[in-house]
């Protein structure tokens, strides 16, 4: 990178986007075909559990040490190595003529799905200046807002046209061209090895941190995995209760590991930053808060206001197209820019509230109430989510730009996840408790925009200190 950065950043980051999207409309478009799946492989509610989870886990699971392997052997090998294994996966999906022949193809796109979603975030950093990566970063934000809302629509227009494996094969066309860019355009990059401030001599630093990789896995995916079964199994079941027990075994040794070795995957000292910690505690709530909340925003629209899954997944469009065009123009990254990191955050977050208390108290009001809590929501997020990742990513050094989107990958993948657990036994218990339908939505509603608006200030609290600190 120069100075003014590459000098075809901009095709560059198209290029990472399209990739970045061929994941992101995969962890949606999966959802409209489930009725489809259910019927042409007769799949019962586990197998259909296992399809979507397979993915998830693998890919939650994966994060870190994809981001350590494309900062330790170079970004854009593991951006060609994720797009052809995300690829090759689509295909097997797409041709399978069973359940576990499906289950594993998703497991096989979670390790492609893994890279891509480290390695795009790492190469933006890259190939822009400092002064320029907010807006880089806020329209690879508005990407992850299409793909949310793209997913449905496409995969309601394929499976009305086509059988249910065409949901998998369109991924193809766009990962083989996302592919010939990236062979083309994007430079590598990846970390040199270093010893405090020393390189290191041949053959040190550059070794990987196989036990570490190994732990961070399992610890991951072990604590998704018993997140994703709390609802369904209960809190304190076996499976749920071994599995989260292997998670902080697992993670409780990853750190110990990480503290004693000399070159560890995540450096343990990255958390006594107050801007890394700010960053790394509200982003872990506004995701609780957003991936709960959303989760019950589709059961609103379809359960409460009768919206059929079409219907449904049109009226969430505005929450992704205000983020796209807030984040596509600019205007985010300069309202960033002029109010600063921590306001910039608290200013989102509770943009981002105040939508979710329109959707649970203006119900009564049809559509109207969610729309406008659907806008806010999109406002909120075009301001905030860069603004988090901008923090996260530049309170980690260069060399470790693939760690960082790693953990700011892992840290969604968590938030959303134990946001759907939670916000979910919310609605189960008011519902079983004798409120409606509509009161239990709405308490989930509630407690989600007060986890997103303490995040807001929180995060804002530790950066405004970490900038007097600094200062």
């Amino acid at each position: 990178m120069t100075s003014q950065g590459h000098p075809q950043r901009w095709l560059i980051l198209g290029v990472v986007c399209l990739a970045q999207l061929t994941v992101l409309l995969d962890n949606t478009v999966l959802n409209v075909a489930i009725p489809s799946l259910t019927r042409e492989l007769h799949a019962a509610t586990a197998d259909i559990q296992w399809m979507i989870n397979a993915y998830s886990l693998v890919q939650s699971g994966l994060l870190l040490t994809a981001g350590s392997a494309a900062d330790r052997y170079g970004r854009k090998k593991m951006l060609i190595t994720g797009l052809v294994l995300f690829g090759a996966g689509s295909l097997a999906a797409g041709l399978a003529d069973s359940t576990g022949q499906l289950v594993a193809a998703r497991a096989g796109m979670g390790v492609g799905g893994a890279l891509l979603l480290t390695t795009t975030l790492a190469v933006a950093m890259q190939i822009f200046t400092p002064d320029e990566q907010p807006k880089a970063i806020g329209i690879w934000s508005a990407v992850n807002a299409l793909g949310f809302a793209a997913g449905p629509l496409i995969g309601g227009f394929m499976l009305n046209h086509f059988w249910w494996g065409a949901i998998f094969l369109i991924n193809l066309p766009v990962a083989a061209l996302a592919l010939a860019a990236v062979v083309v355009l994007v430079p590598e990059s990846k970390a040199v090895p270093f010893r405090g401030t020393t390189p290191g001599p041949p053959g040190q630093g550059d070794r990987p941190d196989l036990l570490g990789a190994l732990l961070s896995t399992i610890g991951m995916a072990a604590l998704v995995f018993a997140i994703i079964s709390g609802p369904g199994h209960g809190w304190t079941s076996a499976r749920v209760l071994v599995t989260a027990a292997v998670a902080v075994l697992a993670l409780g040794a990853f750190a110990y590991w990480e503290s004693r070795i000399p070159f560890p995957m995540l450096d343990p000292h990255f958390f006594r930053d107050r801007r890394f910690t700010g960053a790394v505690a509200g982003a872990v709530l506004i995701t609780f808060g957003m991936g709960g909340a959303l989760f019950l925003l589709t059961q609103h629209l379809q359960l409460v206001l009768g919206y059929g899954p079409l219907e449904a997944g049109l009226r969430t469009a505005p929450l992704a197209l205000s983020v796209v065009v807030l984040n596509f123009s600019g205007l985010s990254a300069k309202w960033a820019t002029r109010l600063g990191t921590p306001v910039a955050i608290a200013l989102g977050m509770l943009l981002m509230s105040l939508g979710l208390v329109s959707i649970a108290v203006l119900d009564s009001n049809g559509y109207g109430g969610t729309l406008l809590g659907l806008l806010l929501i999109g406002a909120g997020c075009a301001i905030a989510n860069p603004a988090m990742a901008h923090a996260i990513m530049s309170a980690i050094p260069p060399e470790k730009a693939g760690v960082g989107a790693g953990i700011n990958g892992t840290l969604a993948e968590f938030g959303n996840g134990l946001g759907v657990a939670v916000l979910g036994a919310v609605l189960s218990s008011s519902v079983a408790s004798g409120k409606s339908l509509s009161a239990g939505l709405g308490a989930g509603q509630l407690v989600g925009a007060v986890a997103v608006v303490a995040g807001g200030f929180v995060a804002a609290g530790l950066l405004r200190k970490a900038e007097k600190y600094v200062a």
